[in-house]
C-alpha cells in the first residue's frame, strides 16, 4: 500500500518532507564505468563501438552497418500495421503543429540614444537524438525529440537507437521517417552518447544531444555536457493528480497507474480534499493491479513510492503541488483553470477529467520530455528553443557612443581593465576632434 498522509496530522510535515527527498532512482555507481566507455570510444572510435555493441547488445556490426540502410527502413516500416501507422501519423501532425507555434521571432530596434539593438535566433547545426531500445522502445519519444529539432531548422539530425540482439521496433523507424530523420544508428548506451559527442571514423559529432535513457546514458550525458549541449538529466516518471470527490475513482486510479507502469522507481501521488474519495481511489488501484500486464512493475512503484494525501481544501492542495513540482500534473476538479492559476511549478498541466496525462504522451501536441525529480522548479520541458540559440546584435552610432561611452570607460577603469577603457576612449577622442573641427 502507498503512504497515506493527512495535512492535519502532527507528523505531516516530517512525512511530507521525507516524501519529497526520497531517493527513487535505482542508480548503481555507474560513473566510473561510463568514464571508461567514453574514453574507449574517444580512443578507438568505430572499433570500440563494435566491441561494446557486441558486449551489451549481443550482436555484431561493421561500420557500414552502424546505420540502417534505406531499404532496411523501408522493409521495417512495411511491417507496421495500418492502424498503428495512422495513429503515429496523427501524433506527428499534432506535435508538429504545436511546436511550430514555439518558433521565436527575431527583434531589432533603436533606443533613445540612437543605438541599434536586438537579437536573432538560429538553430544548432546538428543534433543527436537518443531513443531507448528493448522493452523501453518508444516511437512517441522519437517524435517528441525529432519534430522540435526539425521545426527549429536543425540541418543534420541523427538518431541513436539500440537494437538488443539485433531486433528493432519498426514503429521507431516509421517515427523517424515521419519526423524527417534519415540516419538511424543501431547503437545505444554510453557508447552512443560518446560517439555523438566526440565522433568516430563513421559517426560525425553533433552540437546537441537529447532524449531519455538508462543510468548509463544519463551519466554519459552528464560527462559530455560542455563538449555538447544536452536537454536534461531525466529521472523516473512521475504524476500528481489533484482530484475532488466528483470524479470516477477508477479513472483516477488508472491515471496514477499510467506512470507507475513505466518502471519500479516511478512515482504516483493523489491529493484530494475528501478522505472517502481517497480510500475509493486506493481500492480502485488495487483492483486494477490485478489485471495489468505490467502489474509487477506498477505494484512495486505504487507500494514503494506512491502516496495519497488528504488536504484541507484545494488551495492547500495547490500549495503542496508547488512543493512537489511534478513532471505531470492532472487537475481533476470542477474549476480546473482557476486552480491551475495557483500552480507555479509543474512540467505539464492537464486540465479537467477528460484530459488524462496519457493523451499528452502521444497525441496532445505539447512535448512529453519533461523535467523530473522536482526540477520543474527551475526548468521546462523540451521545446523548439532547446535546438536554437539567441545571438545578440548591437550597432552603436557615433552619437550613441558619445552618450553612453563615458560610462563604459568609467566602469572599465573601476574594474582595472585598461584596454577596455582605451577601446572606448580612443573613439571618444576622435569624436571630440571632429566636433572641435
Amino acid at each position: 500500500m502507498p503512504q497515506f498522509l493527512t495535512t492535519t496530522a502532527p507528523d505531516f510535515e516530517t512525512r511530507f518532507s521525507a516524501l519529497l527527498t526520497a531517493k527513487r532512482e535505482d542508480s548503481p555507481d555507474v560513473d566510473a564505468a561510463v568514464a571508461d566507455i567514453i574514453a574507449d570510444v574517444r580512443s578507438r572510435g568505430d572499433q570500440a563501438l563494435i566491441e561494446l555493441t557486441q558486449k551489451f547488445d549481443h550482436f555484431t556490426l561493421s561500420p557500414a552497418e552502424f546505420a540502417f540502410s534505406k531499404d532496411e527502413i523501408d522493409a521495417e516500416i512495411a511491417r507496421v500495421p495500418v492502424a498503428e501507422a495512422k495513429a503515429l501519423e496523427l501524433a506527428a501532425e499534432r506535435i508538429r503543429a504545436y511546436h511550430l507555434r514555439q518558433r521565436p521571432d527575431d527583434a531589432l530596434w533603436q533606443d533613445d540614444v540612437g543605438a541599434t539593438l536586438g537579437w536573432r535566433w538560429s538553430a544548432v547545426t546538428s543534433a543527436g537524438l537518443y531513443v531507448p531500445g528493448g522493452l523501453a522502445s518508444y516511437p512517441s519519444s522519437v517524435l517528441m525529440n525529432a519534430i522540435p529539432a526539425a521545426v527549429a531548422g536543425v540541418e543534420h539530425l541523427v538518431i541513436a537507437a539500440p537494437t538488443p540482439n539485433g531486433r528493432v521496433n519498426p514503429l521507431v523507424l516509421l517515427a523517424a521517417r515521419l519526423a524527417g530523420v534519415e540516419t538511424v544508428y543501431r547503437i545505444g548506451g554510453a557508447q552512443a552518447i560518446a560517439a555523438l559527442a566526440y565522433g568516430t571514423e563513421t559517426i560525425a559529432s553533433v552540437d546537441k544531444i537529447t532524449g531519455p535513457g538508462n543510468a548509463y546514458v544519463a551519466a554519459a550525458k552528464r560527462r559530455v555536457f560542455g563538449k555538447v549541449g544536452i536537454d536534461m538529466i531525466a529521472g523516473p516518471s512521475e504524476i500528481l493528480v489533484i482530484a475532488d470527490a466528483d470524479n470516477d475513482p477508477d479513472w483516477i486510479a488508472v491515471d496514477l497507474l499510467s506512470q507507475a507502469e513505466h518502471d519500479e522507481s516511478a512515482q504516483s501521488i493523489l491529493i484530494t480534499d475528501d478522505l472517502n474519495f481517497a480510500t475509493l481511489v486506493a481500492r480502485a488501484v488495487e483492483k486494477r493491479l490485478e489485471t495489468l500486464d505490467r502489474r509487477a512493475i506498477a505494484a512495486k512503484s505504487w507500494r514503494d513510492f506512491g502516496a495519497v494525501i488528504c488536504a484541507a481544501d484545494l488551495s492547500e492542495a495547490a500549495e503542496l503541488a508547488n512543493r512537489i513540482a511534478p513532471e505531470h500534473l492532472e487537475i481533476c476538479v470542477s474549476k480546473p483553470d482557476a486552480l491551475a492559476e495557483q500552480i507555479k511549478h509543474a512540467g505539464a498541466i492537464f486540465l479537467g477529467a477528460f484530459t488524462p496525462e496519457a493523451i499528452g504522451d502521444y497525441v496532445g501536441g505539447p512535448n512529453h520530455v519533461l523535467p523530473t525529480s522536482r526540477s520543474a522548479r527551475f526548468s521546462s520541458g523540451l521545446s523548439v528553443l532547446d535546438f536554437m540559440k539567441r545571438t545578440t546584435i548591437s550597432r552603436i552610432s557615433p552619437a550613441a557612443l558619445a552618450a553612453i561611452g563615458p560610462a563604459a570607460e568609467t566602469l572599465a577603469l573601476s574594474e582595472g581593465l585598461e584596454a577596455h577603457a582605451l577601446s572606448v576612449r580612443l573613439r571618444l577622442e576622435q569624436l571630440n576632434e571632429v566636433a572641435d573641427d
